[in-house]
């Protein structure tokens, strides 16, 4: 696949701040994230929302960030280095999410953000306050360029079960009446498509994306990286339609690519862009 440009040694690459909670075995949040943006020659900011206690097998707990804390960790980063995209991963409750959204107002930023409403682990384990559903709609979405939310949390958002694709059709209209310029409703889980099917609305135009199915359980991630290579090529000046393009390939990839781990689901993974660049 063609791969986003890499800045000149001793050059300034492009920066994404990631805002998300931290997973202590690697595999999702921050530290997927970072994964991809160092994959892809992005420099990463990060302003940690929570830090989980998780493994492959699931999330025993997590503890908050204090929201004031949250907020002058992008205050302290946005000023001083500067960032051309960011993204939302695990944002844990309403405080922080309103916390979020009033600094980015207050920073009057207007550089593209992805906004990937993390809810619950891949496990089924809740990573978000079920009170903060309210301000992911009320605060954040208005300010989000995208939204990226996978089924389960489309049911959580708008009460849509999105089972093929005339419901995923009428969950795309239902979030972007919430405010986001635009939302992706992920297929990969959608249990009536041969394909993984992402399907991308405007308000105006639907926009498809398919791709093949990997037989994989190394999928923990998966959004996390999503997210951040679309955040990524946002930054380097795609439009939304082309940097999903971009994100969608890149996520096949590292599906191809995830490894084992520990006794439950091992991660996706961006490193095979180590071997791809020493051929």
């Amino acid at each position: 696949m063609e791969f986003l440009p890499l800045a000149p040694p001793a050059a300034t690459p492009a920066r994404v701040l990631t805002i998300a909670g931290s997973d202590s075995g690697g595999g999702a949040g921050i530290q997927a994230d970072m994964r991809t943006f160092a994959l892809l020659g992005v420099h990463a900011c990060v302003a940690v929302s929570a830090v989980t206690v998780q493994n492959t097998v699931g999330v025993s707990s997590f503890h908050e960030v204090p929201a004031d804390t949250v907020a002058a960790q992008i205050e302290a980063v946005v000023p001083d280095i500067g960032i051309q995209a960011a993204k939302t991963g695990m944002l844990a409750s309403a405080q922080i999410i309103t916390a979020v959204a009033d600094t980015w107002r207050r920073l009057g930023l207007t550089v593209p953000l992805v906004v990937d409403p993390v809810s619950a682990s891949m496990h089924g384990d809740a990573l978000l306050a079920s009170s903060a559903l309210d301000a992911l709609r009320d605060k954040l979405f208005p300010l989000a360029t995208l939204v990226t939310p996978n089924l389960h949390e489309v049911r959580l958002l708008v009460g849509i079960d999105v089972v093929d694709a005339e419901s995923q059709r009428a969950a795309a209209r239902a979030l972007h009446a919430l405010g986001p310029r635009w939302a992706l409703v992920k297929g990969g889980h959608l249990p009536s498509a041969q394909y993984s099917p992402d399907l991308l609305f405007d308000g105006t135009d639907f926009h498809e994306f398919s791709g093949p199915r990997v037989a994989t359980t190394d999928d923990h991630g998966a959004g996390d990286t999503l997210a951040a290579a679309t955040a990524s090529a946002l930054a380097h000046g795609f439009t939304v339609p082309d940097a999903v393009a971009f994100a969608k390939r890149w996520v096949t990839q590292c599906l191809r690519a995830a490894y084992p781990l520990g006794r439950g689901h091992g991660p996706v993974s961006p490193l095979f862009r180590l071997s791809a660049s020493t051929r």
